[in-house]
């Protein structure tokens, strides 16, 4: 059994990496949002497939949410962490959208890091 202050520092350290996942979106720095992606992610939603290249391609060539004055209104929902690998759903309200991430984290070599992302817009509703 995992010790409680190793459980307690994980989440104290993927808290903090989805706090630059976070900024990261608001203020649109792609530096800081390519640090906490592993090289080889892909970012997934129905029937949208982006490479984590043509993603922060995305975000650097779209004006963010700060120059737009948006509030910031991101949240942490949950996090679910199993030894190195941890699952987070937030909630990401940017421009018209209100998405809902899904964010898989593994951690190795002592650092985790996102190497999945599927997301969807829940202003849409069902479709």
């Amino acid at each position: 059994m995992r010790s409680l202050q190793k459980n307690k520092r994980d989440f104290e350290n993927i808290t903090a990496l989805i706090q630059q996942y976070f900024d990261g979106l608001h203020n649109g720095d792609v530096s800081k949002l390519k640090s906490i992606f592993h090289h080889d992610v892909w970012l997934k939603a129905p029937g949208i497939r982006r490479s984590l290249k043509q993603w922060l391609t995305d975000v650097k060539e779209r004006e963010s949410p700060i120059h737009q004055e948006r509030a910031f209104e991101f949240k942490l929902l949950s996090i679910d962490v199993v030894n190195n690998q941890a699952m987070v759903k937030v909630q990401c309200p940017l421009f018209n959208f209100n998405y809902i991430d899904f964010i898989g984290l593994l951690k190795e070599e002592g650092h985790w890091l996102i190497v999945s992302k599927m997301y969807t817009d829940i202003s849409m509703g069902d479709s």
